[in-house]
C-alpha cells in the first residue's frame, strides 16, 4: 500500500542524514514505508558505508564527474574542484581522507600544491594522476609528497582499488576497534556495541563518532567539526553539531558515567572517556 503524507514525513525525517538512500528507494519503486525505514536503519544497507572524505582535482570536468561517481559508487563523498588555486583553498579550509589530484592544473600544478600542503602539515592520501609517465616525472611526484601515482588514461576500477589501497593503509595505522568501558566501536565495520547490544548510528553521527576517537586528546570548535566531517557544501552550522551531539550522548551515554562526549566551555568538544 503507498505511503500517506504522514508517513512520507516520518520517513524523510528519519533518514535526513541519508537523503541519498530515500532517493535510491524511490527510483527501484519502493512504495511500502515500512520496507523503507527497515531499509533506512539496516547495517547492510548503502548508508551505512560512507568510507572517506575525497577531494578531486581535475580540470577536465567530464573526468572529473566520472571520477566522482565511480567513488560515490563506493560509498565516499566526493568534491571537485578544477584549477590549483581553488585545490590550495579548499585544503586550507576542509580536512579530507584522500587526494585525487592532477599534475597539469590551470594557476597551480599538482605538485605545487603537493608541496605547500604537505608543508603546511597535510596528512591525507594523495594519488596523484598524469599522463607524464617518465620515472624522473614519477621521481619528482614522490619526493613532493605524493603517496600514489596513477598514468592516464586510466581504468576507474583502479583508481578505486588504489583510493581503498590508501584508506587501508591510513586504518592499519591506527585502530580497528576502540573499547571505552561499555562501549566497542569496530571502524572497520561501522559496527557500534553498547553493553552487548548493537547500537544504531547514522552514518553521519559514526563519523562524528570516529572522529573523536581518532583524536582523542584534543578539544574541536564547532566550525573545526563542521570543516573535518561533513561535506563542504552540506548545509551545516553550529546548531547542526550540537544535536548530533546530543544524538551520540543519548545512544551512548549510561548513567554514573562520564558522557562519551565533553563539553569544554566557551571552546568546543572532546572525547569524554580518558581511556579511550
Amino acid at each position: 500500500m503507498p505511503f500517506s503524507s504522514k508517513n512520507q514525513a516520518k520517513i524523510l525525517a528519519s533518514c535526513q542524514e541519508s537523503f541519498h538512500c530515500f532517493v535510491t528507494l524511490l527510483f527501484k519503486g519502493l512504495s511500502d514505508h515500512k520496507t523503507i525505514t527497515s531499509l533506512c536503519y539496516s547495517n547492510k544497507f548503502i548508508i551505512e558505508k560512507i568510507m572517506a572524505k575525497i577531494l578531486v582535482v581535475e580540470d577536465e570536468k567530464d573526468l572529473a564527474k566520472l571520477i566522482a561517481e565511480w567513488l560515490n559508487r563506493e560509498h565516499h563523498l566526493v568534491e571537485i574542484v578544477t584549477d590549483g588555486s581553488a585545490a590550495l583553498l579548499e585544503l586550507k579550509n576542509n580536512t579530507y581522507d584522500v587526494i585525487v589530484l592532477d599534475w597539469m592544473l590551470p594557476e597551480l600544478s599538482g605538485i605545487e600544491i603537493c608541496k605547500r600542503y604537505r608543508a603546511l602539515g597535510g596528512n591525507a592520501a594523495i594519488i596523484m594522476l598524469t599522463a607524464k609517465q617518465g620515472l624522473d616525472e614519477k621521481e619528482i611526484g614522490f619526493e613532493s609528497g605524493v603517496d600514489d601515482y596513477l598514468t592516464k588514461p586510466f581504468q576507474l576500477k583502479e583508481l578505486a582499488m588504489r583510493v581503498k589501497a590508501l584508506l587501508r593503509r591510513t586504518v592499519s595505522e591506527h585502530h580497528h576497534t576502540y573499547k571505552i568501558n561499555d562501549i566497542e566501536v569496530d571502524i572497520e565495520n561501522h559496527r557500534v556495541i553498547k553493553d552487548n547490544q548493537e547500537i544504531h548510528l547514522l552514518p553521519q553521527e559514526f563519523r562524528l563518532l570516529e572522529f573523536f576517537l581518532r583524536h582523542p586528546q584534543r578539544i574541536f570548535s564547532s566550525d573545526e567539526l563542521i570543516r573535518s566531517v561533513w561535506e563542504t557544501e552540506a548545509i551545516a552550522h553550529l546548531d547542526t553539531v550540537r544535536g548530533h551531539i546530543t544524538r551520540l550522548r543519548k545512544k551512548l551515554d549510561s548513567p554514573g558515567k562520564n558522557s562519551i562526549i565533553t563539553t569544554v566551555h566557551g571552546v568546543g568538544y572532546k572525547l569524554g572517556i580518558d581511556n579511550a
